[in-house]
């Protein structure tokens, strides 16, 4: 199931104004060109930015996504019709014999429950072409970034057009290792609403991830670090064989 800040219409709107700063995904276009995908699946494709991006560069994309109000926003953008849009999960796809499979930004740890993390690659395999790959990323747990999760310094207020601004921030909820627990609180200054957003995100070491790769037929072939945050994170490149 979605957080809100996917989910809610209201959020999923204004999601992308938001997080305007998405440097993160160059390094998974380099890695499209690395691999010379011209088929990719995008899991949690969210608004559609990844997509689009890859889209507009001739490649075949499938986009899934469990929050309908995300695909929906992801259909309204421009190019859109280029790209086959799912709402759903990783189970609910057609044979796609994909070259490339993602997860970008915060996909694979929301995905924070064992037995839908090991459908999601179960699934994720089985949409890959022989030889094809799958990439995502994922913190590492030793750096603490969650101890950096606090309402000083996230707040900030971000100015929607023809909604007004929208003030922003993130606290902690809970912290019981590996699981990580937060909230989202928007503020609509036009009308005084109030929404929130809570998420879990799972900290996964990375043998952990290692072998959950192996258990579901992946060679790892590479584990890299994550150019736009470096020393922060995972970005593990595995292999259907």
């Amino acid at each position: 199931m979605a957080d809100d800040c996917y989910a809610h219409p209201r959020l999923a709107a204004i999601y992308d104004l938001l997080h305007p700063d998405r440097g993160d995904l160059d390094a998974y276009q380099r890695i499209a060109d690395e691999f010379g995908a011209r088929r990719v699946l995008d899991i949690g494709c969210g608004t559609g930015v990844f997509a689009l991006l890859l889209a507009d560069r001739g490649i075949d994309v499938v986009g899934v996504d469990p929050a309908r109000a995300s695909i929906d926003v992801a259909r309204a953008k421009p190019g859109s019709g280029r790209v086959r849009w799912i709402c759903g999960d990783a189970t609910d796809l057609p044979p796609l014999q994909a070259d490339l499979a993602t997860m970008t930004a915060n996909v694979a740890q929301a995905i924070a429950d064992p037995q839908p993390w090991r459908q999601t690659l179960r699934g994720a395999r089985e949409a890959l072409r022989p030889g094809g790959h799958l990439v995502f990323e994922t913190r590492d747990p030793a750096r603490r970034g969650w101890e950096e999760w606090t309402r000083e310094n996230s707040r900030r207020v971000t100015e929607i057009p023809g909604a007004g601004p929208v003030e922003s921030w993130v606290e902690l909820t809970g912290v019981s290792l590996p699981l990580v627990a937060f909230r989202w609180t928007y503020v609509f200054a036009a009308d005084g609403q109030v929404l929130t957003s809570d998420s879990t995100l799972r900290f996964r070491e990375r043998d952990e991830v290692e072998q959950d790769l192996a258990a579901h037929g992946f060679a790892v072939r590479e584990v890299r670090d994550a150019p736009d945050r470096p020393g922060r994170e995972f970005v593990f490149l595995a292999r259907r064989p």
